[in-house]
């Protein structure tokens, strides 16, 4: 596993390293947004642990500028206990953010969580060796963690293709969005129900020729959101 650890605050760091390599992590390091660009360009990571507050570009324009080349899961570090910097994180193309002070313990479950979910649809039992999940004109490539509508590929963020994942295989299914973020973001997670409407309204954007009028993911007022093949 390879990550990418973006904070201008050295020491936070190099806390985060060595506590990355003690379970056998190899990590990169970058102290400023060019620098995380360059190494984001030059290198495949697992995951990107990036801070919000950085020189030469901030974590906002990194995410932004990351997002038009890979869809690596992005964890935004965050000082900033303003929900619209959260908000905006996400709508930039981050999967989840971890706020300031926090615990490494915290940081490794964040990470092992999204890797679980980018991880396991290869071996579900539910798809029975099967290489793709094609409903309607939607077709997933699990293994690959591809989507294609039509015969062209929609480039999905972690999260956004676990959605998209969980809604196919459940067709006409009403998910609330305190269940949508129990499944994808995990039990244990810290979001809030905003956090579900920011991706649904970026899946819209990528998967529907009319967002507004959406012929996929609709909304259940009062309740959440289905999936109409």
């Amino acid at each position: 596993m390879k990550i990418l650890v973006v904070d201008d605050e050295k020491l936070i760091v190099k806390g985060i390293k060595f506590s990355l390599e003690q379970d056998g992590i190899t990590v990169d390091c970058a102290y400023d947004g060019e620098e995380a660009l360059e190494f984001a360009s030059r290198n495949s990571y697992d995951i990107i642990l990036l801070d919000i507050m950085l020189p030469k570009k901030d974590g906002f324009e990194v995410c932004q500028a990351i997002r038009e080349f890979s869809m690596v899961p992005i964890i935004m570090l965050t000082a900033k206990t303003d929900d619209m910097d959260k908000i905006k994180g996400l709508e930039y193309g981050a999967d989840d953010y971890i706020e300031k002070p926090f615990n490494i313990l915290e940081v490794k479950a964040r990470i092992k969580a999204i890797l679980r979910r980018s991880g396991e649809t290869a071996g579900n039992k539910r798809y029975m060796g099967e290489r793709s999940l094609v409903v309607g004109d939607i077709c997933l490539e699990m293994e690959g963690r591809r989507a294609y509508i039509g015969n062209k590929e929609v480039l999905l963020t972690a999260k956004e293709f676990d959605l998209m994942e969980l809604f196919v295989t459940n067709p006409e299914k009403v998910f609330s969005r305190s269940m949508l973020l129990k499944a994808v973001w995990g039990e244990g997670s810290t979001g809030d129900e905003r956090t579900v409407d920011v991706h649904v309204r970026r899946l819209r954007e990528k998967i529907e020729k009319n967002p507004s009028e959406p012929k996929y993911v609709h909304t259940k007022w009062g309740v959440g959101y289905y999936f109409v093949v």
